[in-house]
């Protein structure tokens, strides 16, 4: 007969299961997230890229390795593909920390669910946070992007050529190549 604390935790351990089940997106195949996650880059690039796996700890599982120095990935409902310099500005990013001066690109040939546009770290949309939806792109990061011109306004037609996070370290370039669905 199992111990009272053993059925407690037990107990808890389907708790916290349930309770995780109800809360989280549904969980995809490694099969279905190679897919997804490749769907962002051109097939000439998807080709020879890795893919990682963002686990539900922040840690990442590599599924495929890459032959090209390109790592594609999902965040959240977001499809991107980046090269080694956009992985270290979007590392930076996560970790609060000054970006590296370096050049970058990143695919999102299949759009984005959205973000703001002024807050690097918004998790949803607000009355004041600027909310923009991108279709298909392409993401310059480094300092050079800011160099391009494009507009800084808060709410630009995403279009066309903007920059995201405008006066911040992560300030880039966003650059549609389709109008968003």
């Amino acid at each position: 007969m199992p111990s009272l604390k053993t059925i407690f935790a037990m107990v808890v351990s389907i708790f916290l299961i349930a309770a995780t089940a109800t809360t989280q997106p549904k969980q995809v195949s490694d099969s279905e997230y190679l897919a997804q996650a490749l769907s962002a880059a051109p097939e000439a690039i998807a080709k020879g890229a890795a893919v990682v796996r963002v686990e539900a700890n922040g840690s990442m599982r590599t599924l495929r390795k890459g032959e090209n120095e390109f790592t594609c990935m999902v965040v959240g409902t977001d499809k991107m593909c980046n090269d080694r310099n956009s992985m270290e500005f979007i590392d930076a990013l996560m970790k609060h920390v000054p970006p590296p001066n370096k050049v970058g690109i990143s695919y999102m040939l299949a759009g984005d669910e959205g973000a703001s546009n002024t807050d690097p770290y918004a998790t949803g949309k607000t009355a004041d946070n600027h909310w923009i939806v991108t279709g298909p792109h392409i993401m310059v990061f480094g300092p050079p992007s800011k160099t391009l011109g494009y507009t800084e306004a808060p709410d630009p037609d995403p279009n066309k050529p903007y920059m995201m996070w405008a006066g911040t370290p992560y300030e880039h370039a966003m650059i549609p190549i389709a109008p968003a669905k």
